[in-house]
């Protein structure tokens, strides 16, 4: 075999970058360039903490600083040009992709039936589901406190959740419910057709054919990948699908290995890519200029171990860590400048006194604290404060004074 396609680690940052909408901002942005946005990522996360601001709003908003709440919800409330469903975990998708869910509808149907319909929906399953189904029939879109006026609720071991919350996420998780739309973040579910427009919900695609588009499809936004990696980024097929469906694309000649140089010039990493490869790396945009926040949802770093050899970045979400295990905080966001994650900053929306606030600074090893890039944080953060709807932002000439560099990785 040939040996692998060497690439520059900074022209894969690019590709990288590009393909997860970290673009240059082009002229005007309405509801039809937010799907197309929703779209080039693939998915979009949905996450309930909200100390800073909703994952999915801080993921678009990284990308698009002309982005609005209310488009996003026109596309998926109104238009239902996106559904809500899952992927790694709950994420917002191209209504398109429907029919590609339909396989994941079915495994996911038999494998919860297997680990808790008796356990977390009582004795009687089938009577409690019936009666879901016959309330969601009768009345429309219902919350899961929707069940609970009575008082008389039973609830289980898992996050406390009522049996009929259960049995909710049952028939979401098998594609018999959708969501409606959020109240105050909590899910509304309703029958799926009037969720999902008919002509996707009448779309038939095969197992094979949906894995092989789904792997595909994750190259694309990728750039070049493994088969670990690709059968992640859905997280709705095996690593043994993944690795199948590269072994024939490679002997078919439809995907080349090449060899991506890392960020601390250590062993390059061997991904697999489209034959068009040099052509795409080619046709990259360049990094934005300026800098931008990075949800600690962001698909850009998802990947903790590729961000470590692609970015020299060494990442990880603290929330779920005790306050005193915490490297550098509860809410972390990555500084993006460029192709490059030059430092993380921890902040917190007050949204009672109307202020942004920078709880600690950390730049990584060798970025230079200039005053031109403590002016590009200053306007970022007066950026996001804007955004998230307080007046200013608070605490920023302390945190400048205990800026740190980064701490060892773990």
């Amino acid at each position: 075999m040939p040996a692998p396609l060497s690439v520059p680690n900074r022209s894969m940052r690019r590709l990288f970058l590009g393909r997860q909408g970290i673009a240059p901002v082009r002229p005007g942005f309405d509801k039809a360039r937010l799907a197309e946005l929703v779209e080039r990522l693939g998915y979009v996360q949905v996450d309930s903490i909200n100390v800073v601001e909703r994952a999915h709003h801080l993921i678009l908003f990284a990308r698009e600083p002309r982005y609005r709440r209310e488009l996003l919800a026109e596309l998926l409330e109104r238009d239902r040009r996106l559904f809500e469903h899952w992927t790694h975990d709950a994420s917002i998708l191209p209504v398109s992709y429907f029919p590609h869910w339909r396989h994941r509808f079915e495994d996911a149907s038999a494998g919860l039936a297997r680990r808790y319909l008796k356990k977390r929906l009582g004795r009687d399953p089938k009577k409690l589901l019936d009666a879901v189904r016959k309330r969601i029939r009768r009345e429309g879109p219902l919350r899961s406190r929707d069940f609970e006026s009575d008082g008389s609720v039973k609830r289980g071991p898992w996050w406390s959740w009522t049996q009929e919350k259960s049995a909710l996420e049952y028939l979401w998780h098998s594609g018999e419910l959708g969501i409606s739309h959020r109240d105050d973040f909590q899910k509304v579910y309703d029958r799926i057709e009037n969720v999902v427009p008919a002509r996707e919900r009448r779309r038939r695609i095969g197992r094979e054919a949906s894995i092989a588009w789904k792997c595909r499809e994750a190259v694309t936004r990728l750039g070049a990948a493994t088969p670990a990696e690709i059968a992640a980024f859905w997280g709705s097929f095996s690593l043994t699908d993944a690795r199948a469906w590269v072994e024939v694309e490679e002997k078919a000649g439809r995907l080349i290995p090449v060899a991506i140089e890392t960020a601390d010039g250590s062993k390059p990493r061997t991904r697999m890519a489209r034959p068009d490869f040099l052509e795409s790396l080619e046709a990259a945009p360049r990094a934005p200029r300026g800098m931008r926040l990075l949800s600690p949802f962001d698909p850009v770093i998802r990947d903790r171990k590729r961000t470590a050899w692609l970015f020299g970045f060494h990442y990880r979400i603290e929330v779920f860590v005790p306050a005193a295990q915490r490297e550098y905080g509860y809410y972390v966001m990555p500084i993006l400048e460029g192709d490059r994650l030059t430092g993380r900053i921890d902040l917190k929306t007050h949204r009672e006194t109307s202020h942004l606030e920078v709880k600690g600074l950390w730049w990584e090893p060798g970025v230079a604290v200039t005053a031109a890039r403590k002016e590009a944080l200053r306007r970022c953060l007066d950026r996001l404060a804007r955004f998230v709807g307080v007046r200013e932002v608070r605490s920023l000439g302390a945190a400048w004074r205990k800026a740190g560099t980064r701490k060892r990785p773990k």
